[in-house]
């Protein structure tokens, strides 16, 4: 993993279009994805649905395989946010990398379909680290909410999967 504070990764037509985001350094979205590891193992594990979400929004985004492999071996469990967040808000990426850590945080925790207290809590403590206000933090989550939604109801409408 050399050179990872200098590379760029470009992000595909569609994330851009869909988030207005060009690219990252992959330092940062080693750093990233980590920070999510931590806060979705918030509740002692990160299970398969939720790891399945990591590494498909992050191949999604063209991240390459030797950091979702890091991903995959990363020791969340020991893992410290308080040491991990000031040096992804150092990465100088072209969003606002606060918010869009606990948008993600919430999908990838919720991606079990439950978003237990301990993740609740880590969600709000990154939230705080990362000066991410109360009533962003709330919007966040309901537009996750509004989000599955949906995509239920398109499924739906769309005869893909049953109500």
């Amino acid at each position: 993993m050399n050179n990872l504070f200098e590379k760029k990764i470009e992000f595909p037509t569609f994330f851009q279009d869909a988030y207005g985001l060009s690219n990252a350094k992959e330092i940062a979205t080693l750093y990233y994805g980590y920070a999510l590891l931590i806060i979705a193992g918030a509740d002692g594990e990160v299970n398969q649905a939720e790891m399945n979400w990591l590494i498909n929004h992050q191949r999604a985004l063209n991240i390459p395989e030797y950091i979702l492999e890091a991903y995959r071996t990363f020791d969340y469990k020991n893992g410290n946010l308080e040491e991990l967040l000031p040096n992804i808000n150092k990465a100088n990426v072209p969003f606002n990398v606060g918010r869009a850590l606990i948008y993600h945080a919430i999908k990838m925790s919720k991606a079990d379909f439950e978003f237990a207290d301990q993740e609740q809590r880590a969600v709000r403590k990154a939230a705080k680290l990362l000066g991410v206000p109360d009533d962003i933090l709330l919007a966040l989550n309901g537009l996750v909410d509004v989000e599955e939604s949906v995509n239920r109801t398109r499924k739906a409408l769309i005869e893909t999967s049953k109500i």
